[in-house]
């Protein structure tokens, strides 16, 4: 037998089913490339020098491993399609007297082929694209760009070695498919599965009970921490309850409709039913495939887009000034008035050096206790706060407290408070109580509650609500507090100093006078020989850049998973509508036989179309809209408080990805009507 034999074979099939291996192969080379293209950005020079390189390093090395293991997934899911439709080619072959060990020969020259191919296009395709990529990455984040050429050695092997793998496995088990079946079953392979499946109430009703569940839980979840955890629960439950509902309802669909007289009994609507009732059980698989990958392109999409957008608005909500000076005290002590004073006289010596007027000044001291409040009553214990269930988190709370004196400065008020009384001010949350007790500590009634209180950036980066209580003076707000500890020996309140201000310079001229700051604090002494424990001086100016790499980051690898789901929900219709298409070409050849038109044949595809095509885009959009009241919890952890922002984001985002699935599945649906219509491809 001659040397080239089986490559010729093996080039022979893939070019006879190039329907089937065009699209597959344009897949394979654009996930090779992007996969590519993320481990250069992760690795590339100009991204890692820039300020913020260092936050987005580990986003992209995550993004690499979801392209992977995706890629392993749904490249299996694939594969399967093609090597369905070759079965009974290769049943063919095994009856002209072929072993299978010969057809292996064949799957393995075609493996190598589609292996080969996919890396050096899509190698070729990462390495033309990642500088392209890199300047996209760089102007996300706001930084300058360079215009100096790179590859990555090691983005190439790592690439070659996970992908070439992958190819690997898909080699073997292919191999094993063959190997299992009998010659019959792989000449039958195309026309298993006819028998009309049957309608399963059970795995319908789980699937609505688990979908109910997860939506649920989507719409109870008060608190961003609980959001957090349970998002990734109810993400599972609705894989699950979309799977178990589109397969097993899919058919109970089917059955309705074909009970319904009025719509079943028409041209346009009896062939396309039947047809589809008979093989609804792999459609609705396909269906629920199309619908979870959907719904994660528009979470990923939405939820980036807006913290990029939003982006200056969570950096001012983070840093509500400038300048941001914080000290760490001892004791209530060193909280004097006399301590205070002379850090003030001190840092205002250097702002005149800098010539700034602090303007927006908030100075203030707080203490700060982080406690369970139930009942208007505050556990403060650690131990006993760690105990507390899931869903009683919502009621931890950061409890800060600040003397009245400041207060008074601040606001300009001349406000008065009894030993026992407070000014109370919720964020984040709502109290509806009239009194707050700290166990071990005070008992205070609330005189009023504050309707606005300008809260530091402590409060804003805190992932539970924070509550300010506006108390007579610090001695009497953490009395019976100070003396107790956690399980370490630290104490549990800690008392600071706050002076934050704006400067209306430059922001190298705020970040100069940000460090000059720092150095003064952290070596002050107070008087009354104290020290500070500690010191921090933030800058709006000097947190830009970390800011937008982070949001940069998300955003460019949101655009990024969601360009590989793309890539995989259009594979998955085209094959979806191929794969049917061969399925029907019988029944419509039979109905053509007995005078059925081409302009019917077309309308029963387009009744079809919409009877099927909406299910799993509706899915998409229902999904979409009970998990808005959690991922809009889960925002809140990024300091995202504009609604407005994220519903006009997501709602844009659906309409635009709709307009997109409708014109992929318009264009995948004329495949279809070629081949049950018996047009002949062009050669």
């Amino acid at each position: 037998m001659k040397a080239g034999f089986y490559p010729k074979l093996a080039l022979d099939g893939i070019r006879k089913n190039k329907r089937l291996y065009l699209p597959y192969l344009l897949t394979c080379i654009g996930m090779v490339a992007m996969y590519y293209i993320v481990l250069f950005l992760k690795d590339s020079r100009a991204v890692t020098g820039m300020p913020g390189g260092g936050t987005i390093q580990p986003m992209l090395d995550l993004g690499s491993w979801i392209i992977a293991v995706f890629s392993v997934i749904f490249l299996f899911y694939t594969h399967s399609f093609l090597i369905r439709r070759r079965k009974k080619e290769f049943g063919l072959y095994n009856v002209l007297g072929m072993s299978k060990r010969n057809i292996g020969r064949i799957l393995f020259w075609e493996a190598l082929i589609v292996a080969a191919v996919s890396l050096a296009l899509g190698l070729a395709a990462g390495l033309a694209l990642s500088k392209l990529a890199e300047l996209g990455l760089v102007n996300v984040m706001h930084e300058g760009v360079t215009f100096t050429l790179e590859v990555s050695p090691a983005g190439i092997g790592m690439t070659a070695a996970v992908f070439g793998g992958i190819f690997l496995l898909l080699f073997f088990n292919s191999l094993l498919q063959v190997k299992v079946s009998d010659t019959v079953a792989l000449m039958r392979s195309e026309s298993t599965g006819d028998r009309p499946p049957r309608g399963n109430w059970f795995f319908g009703l789980c699937g609505m009970l688990i979908l109910g569940g997860a939506y649920y839980i989507a719409l109870r979840i008060e608190d961003p921490i609980t959001a957090l955890v349970m998002f990734f629960v109810a993400v599972i439950m609705v894989i699950v309850g979309t799977y178990l509902l589109m397969i097993s309802g899919s058919v109970l669909f089917c059955r309705i409709l074909q009970k319904n007289k009025k719509f079943y009994y028409k041209p346009n609507h009896f062939v396309s039913v039947s047809s589809m009732v008979y093989r609804m059980k792999r459609n609705g698989a396909g269906l629920a495939s199309i619908c979870i990958l959907a719904t994660m392109v528009l979470v990923m999409v939405s939820t980036t887009t807006s913290l990029y957008v939003g982006s200056e608005d969570v950096l001012a909500s983070r840093y509500p000034r400038e300048i941001m000076l914080k000290l760490y005290l001892d004791d209530p002590d060193g909280m004097s008035d006399g301590n205070i004073g002379a850090m003030r006289d001190a840092v205002s010596e250097v702002n005149s050096r800098h010539g700034v007027t602090p303007q927006n000044l908030r100075d203030y001291r707080e203490a700060s206790v982080a406690g369970h409040l139930e009942n208007g009553a505050v556990e403060t214990d650690p131990d006993k706060i760690n105990d507390f269930s899931l869903d009683t988190y919502a009621n931890v709370h950061q409890f800060q407290l600040i003397p009245l004196s400041d207060y008074n400065r601040m606001t300009g008020e001349t406000e008065t408070l009894e030993e026992d009384e407070v000014l109370l001010y919720a964020y984040r949350t709502a109290y509806a109580g009239d009194r707050v007790a700290f166990n071990g500590g005070g008992s205070f009634r609330i005189k009023r509650q504050l309707e606005s209180f300008v809260v530091n950036g402590d409060a804003a980066m805190d992932a539970v609500s924070t509550i300010v209580l506006i108390v007579p003076d610090i001695e009497t707000g953490i009395s019976g507090l100070w003396e107790m500890t956690d399980g370490s020996g630290n104490r549990i309140v800690n008392l600071n100093w706050k002076y934050e201000f704006d400067t209306g310079l430059e922001e190298d001229a705020q970040i100069a006078l940000s460090d000059e700051l720092y150095s003064l604090a952290r070596g002050f002494s107070l008087t009354e020989d104290r020290d500070v424990l500690a010191a921090s001086c933030e800058s709006r100016a000097a947190e830009h850049s970390g800011f937008y790499a982070l949001f940069g980051g998300l955003f460019y690898l949101g655009i990024a998973l969601s360009i590989v789901f793309v890539f995989a929900a259009v594979l998955i219709i085209y094959y979806k509508q191929i794969s049917e298409g061969y399925e029907d070409q019988a029944r419509f050849e039979i109905m053509q036989k007995v005078g059925m038109t081409k302009k019917e044949i077309r309308r029963s595809i387009n009744s079809q179309l919409l009877t099927v095509f909406f299910l799993p885009l509706i899915g998409a959009g229902c999904h979409l809209i009970f998990a808005f009241p959690i991922i809009r919890k889960m925002l809140l952890l990024f300091n995202l408080t504009n609604v407005t922002l994220y519903a006009v984001t997501t709602l844009i985002s659906f309409l635009i990805f709709a307009l997109f699935y409708t014109v992929v599945y318009r264009l995948t649906s004329n495949a279809y009507y070629h081949i049950v219509s018996g047009a002949r491809e062009a050669k």
